[in-house]
């Protein structure tokens, strides 16, 4: 029989409390620029945001005896900790109960194409360490009554490596890791944003300027710091803002636009992820899982209040249509090849079609699709039901048995699924590409380090919560390498902390442009010409417009108050970051580059076209990938403008051939170190 979860259960997995911060501590040092006393903080290891991954990299670094400092602008309030899912996945080495096989895995994490083949190893290879510590600092991962971690199956994933602590397992994660730096003394600075990197003359990175709302004060009202550091790690997730249709929580811009600004290599740019999600204006949340494996009733909603079952303007059965919103459970991002034979991804285009037509897309979980029932079901949709014993009546009451979790989370932000329908669109998830980084998560500058979404390590297409794995094997390779370095608070000449922070100060403040139409603008192109649905004749032009716009503001500024002086470092960012990714898009196609991962590349000249029982799809033909293109990424870097390079995808010897005897020697001397492309 079924176990009734009770509710302080379900409480303790949802309502996640996080461990309360001390203040800022007080920075003694400062200097004088312009009649403007900026404070100057020193610390061996600066790491720049507090997500699961830079908490991950600052806990290892401290336990290895460094000095680390954390900067964060919102602590508690990235994507780590505010996003999630139906049972959020953190993907494991487990490979269907036969053991560990790493070089599978590696595959697996590589598959899509666009990844270095060394990472994807490394990050199969860590994946066991990094569980490990997880489950050490108290993590509340799931296990059978042999101990062994509860597993299923998620997106490109064939053999059921995921496992879950609920739909906060990220945030789960954040908690325990904060309580450990909290406990380790490691200083964590609240308020404080990172806004400009210091580039010294040799073209190392000696730390940032940011906006500390805690160091500020009457004699400096635009709280600008100066944070100096043997070594700097971007662990600042992905650029939430840039999109409109984004089911990131707000004020996540990530600092990709940052380290583009200056002169960091960047990759893959040209990838992202895309899902269906609950709408950033109530509360946005990725509708993948048990969300859409009990078949709620999909429909849409004009302007008149009139309801329309859009779905089967699209496939030929109730059943057909049920079972591919079923799939979207565990085939939840879309993919361009998926939207053929009436698949599943065929799902996202009818909900991006009705959007466009101005309608409000609805999952009505107290009612079955009409003229459905449960005996029209695919037998995988099927035998998934029966086996976790949910073929009852209705989707909320599958949804009950399967993940009471699930309805909690709706209901702890206002909405009660149980009782009303769930507004929802096809979102912007995950930035696949970013910051160009070796094995050991060092970028093309000196001194500065990148893990987790800001870092380009991902590809494009992975197993869902492999992103999460990445982010902690990550931390912990940074942690490695740094030990081996031994940074420690860096003599920075004066003459360049003054023109960092003059340069800092004209840009704080302000200038002409409005950041709101800004960002108004920045998010409406990239969601009409950059999103899931990509037409490749329209992508030039957008391109052009953000170049235009990324020169007024380089050259005018943006209006701010001193107050939201970040404001103007924020969607400066943005423009030069909306350029790069319309310029690395621009790049691919004009290339020959197909659909894969993220985007249907719509070409009237394309090759293949979806399917639907009663819509006519021509309008999304599209381009077929070019296989030639898994083998490479293309890499950019800002000097004033873009240099695009295609860069091979790195190897790796055969695992096979490493035998103890022969490579202890490189580990006790430390040139395992040395691994990755050279400064």
């Amino acid at each position: 029989m079924p176990i009734e979860v009770p509710q302080a259960i379900l409480d303790a997995l949802t309502r996640v409390d996080m461990p309360a911060l001390p203040e800022s501590p007080a920075i003694s040092e400062s200097i004088t620029i312009d009649s403007v006393h900026l404070p100057i903080l020193r610390t061996g290891v600066l790491i720049i945001g507090s997500g699961a991954a830079g908490l991950r990299a600052a806990v290892e670094a401290n336990r290895a005896g460094l000095e680390v400092t954390v900067a964060t602008m919102s602590p508690f309030g990235g994507t780590s900790a505010c996003s999630g899912s139906d049972k959020q996945t953190l993907h494991t080495a487990g490979t269907s109960n036969r053991g560990d096989n790493f070089v599978r895995l590696a595959s697996d994490i590589g598959a899509g194409g666009a990844m270095d083949l060394d990472q994807a190893y490394v990050e199969a290879v860590g994946s066991i360490g990094a569980f490990a510590g997880l489950q050490y600092l108290g993590l509340p991962l799931p296990t059978d009554r042999f101990g062994a971690v509860l597993r299923y199956q998620t997106d490109h994933d064939d053999v059921g490596r995921a496992t879950s602590c609920g739909p906060r397992t990220s945030r789960l994660m954040v908690k325990v890791l904060a309580e450990e730096a909290l406990r380790l003394g490691i200083p964590i600075r609240r308020r404080c944003e990172a806004v400009q990197l210091i580039i010294a003359a040799d073209g190392a990175c000696l730390g940032c300027i940011a906006v500390d709302r805690e160091a500020g004060a009457a004699s400096n009202p635009h709280g600008l710091c100066v944070l100096l550091a043997g070594a700097t790690v971007l662990a600042t997730g992905g650029p939430g803002e840039l999109y409109r249709d984004s089911v990131y929580p707000r004020h996540c811009y990530g600092s990709l636009g940052m380290a583009i600004e200056a002169g960091v290599a960047v990759c893959n740019l040209t990838e992202s992820q895309f899902g269906i999600g609950t709408r950033r204006q109530e509360f946005p949340w990725n509708l993948s899982g048990t969300y859409v494996q009990v078949v709620p009733r999909v429909f849409s909603r004009d302007g008149a209040g009139v309801e329309r079952e859009f779905l089967m303007d699209w496939y030929r059965t109730p059943r057909e249509a049920a079972s591919n919103v079923f799939r979207k459970g565990y085939q939840w991002p879309f993919h361009a090849s998926r939207m053929l034979g009436f698949g599943s991804s065929l799902v996202d285009l009818a909900i991006h079609h009705e959007s466009r037509l101005g309608r409000t897309v609805c999952l009505d979980f107290t009612r079955n699709p009409t003229g459905w029932t449960l005996d029209q079901l695919d037998d995988d949709a099927r035998s998934y039901l029966a086996n976790n014993e949910a073929l009852l009546a209705t989707p909320i009451e599958r949804l009950r048995r399967m993940n009471p979790l699930a309805i909690e989370l709706y209901r702890m932000h206002g909405s009660d699924i149980a009782r009303e329908p769930l507004p929802f669109n096809v979102n912007n998830q995950h930035m696949n590409g970013g910051v160009e980084v070796d094995t050991w998560g060092r970028s093309s500058i000196p001194g500065l380090y990148a893990l987790g979404e800001v870092a380009g390590t991902h590809g494009v297409t992975r197993p869902g919560g492999a992103a999460l794995n990445a982010g902690q094997v990550m931390g912990v390779r940074v942690a490695r390498h740094l030990a081996q370095q031994r940074p420690q608070r860096p003599e920075v000449p004066l003459v360049t902390v003054q023109a960092a922070a003059r340069a800092a100060l004209a840009i704080a403040r302000g200038g002409q442009a409005s950041a709101l139409t800004l960002r108004d603008e920045i998010q409406a192109r990239m969601s009409d010409y950059a999103g899931f649905i990509c037409p490749v004749g329209e992508i030039a032009g957008a391109k052009a417009a953000a170049v235009g716009l990324r020169s007024r503001v380089l050259a005018s500024g943006i209006a701010v108050t001193p107050e939201r002086s970040a404001e103007a470092f924020r969607w400066r960012h943005q423009a030069l970051l909306s350029e790069a990714v319309l310029t690395a898009l621009d790049a691919y196609v004009q290339s020959g580059g197909g659909s894969r991962g993220a985007r249907a590349y719509c070409d009237p000249s394309g090759t293949k076209v979806p399917e639907a029982r009663s819509v006519d799809c021509a309008a999304w033909r599209f381009r077929e990938e070019r296989p030639e293109h898994r083998r490479e990424k293309l890499t950019l870097r800002w000097h004033g403008a873009f240099s695009l390079t295609r860069t091979p995808l790195r190897g790796m010897e055969d695992p096979a051939r490493i035998f103890f005897e022969k490579n202890w020697a490189p580990y006790l001397t430390g040139a395992v170190y040395g691994d990755g492309f050279a400064h």
